[in-house]
């Protein structure tokens, strides 16, 4: 006979892993990020992307990476990089996933799938988005992530009609990124679909680009958690 203490405890387990994850991306200072992971989100982001405002560098310091605990995923964010220089950067400095947010096609992501890369790819949603156009996608890529469609490969700090994720139905979990800010976390429990998986956040939670305030960050995740 099932204890309550361990009915309890799947409960529990079910209910964690049914719950929002939380991206938070754009990490560029050792402190900083040693700071933000205290605040337990789901995902930690750093962009190699040399057109970023938050980009770490062509050789960011390994510090950067190694004062996150174990439970948080270290996501590399790439724009039409270099398939063996991400393998590489990945293995360099232990990510778990990697983010592609250009246009790689579904080709480019089966070779770095064939690597041993998970990925998340990113595709830019406007009102004429077409999402069966990701279905070549699907067993290619182990999440989607949907942010505003901009011509700077992301971190835009602008929304995009969420309603539009309403004709999106190939099942895959997304991650819902795109000017997302502090006052939004009401407004992201109500959304009910079924394949919403984790919120990115970056732009509107920084004091300047890159550096994160974490009374914003905290508040908000244990909004968005509560």
């Amino acid at each position: 006979m099932m204890t309550r203490l361990k009915h309890f405890l799947i409960l529990l387990k079910v209910y964690y892993e049914n719950m929002l994850k939380i991206k938070i991306c754009g990490m560029v200072d050792k402190d900083n990020t040693g700071l933000i992971a205290k605040t337990l989100p789901d995902f930690i982001g750093f962009i190699f992307y040399p057109g970023s405002k938050r980009y770490v560098g062509k050789t960011p310091d390994r510090s950067l990476f190694n004062n996150i605990p174990s439970g948080i995923l270290k996501t590399g964010v790439f724009v039409n990089g270099e398939p063996s220089l991400i393998v590489e950067t990945t293995k360099s400095y232990g990510l778990d996933l990697v983010q592609l947010h250009g246009d790689e096609s579904a080709k480019y992501c089966k070779s770095l799938q064939k690597a041993g890369i998970t990925i998340i790819k990113a595709f830019g949603i406007s009102n004429s988005f077409d999402f069966t156009t990701l279905e070549k996608y699907v067993e290619v890529c182990e999440y989607f992530l949907f942010d505003s469609k901009t011509g700077n490969g992301g971190g835009s700090g602008s929304k995009f009609d969420w309603a539009k994720m309403e004709e999106y139905h190939l099942g895959k979990s997304f991650f819902l990124s795109g000017g997302i800010g502090p006052e939004d976390a009401a407004s992201i429990r109500q959304i009910k679909h079924k394949s919403l998986f984790a919120i990115d956040i970056n732009s509107r939670f920084e004091i300047r680009p890159g550096l994160k305030d974490k009374n914003m960050i905290e508040t908000f995740i244990n909004e968005i958690k509560q």
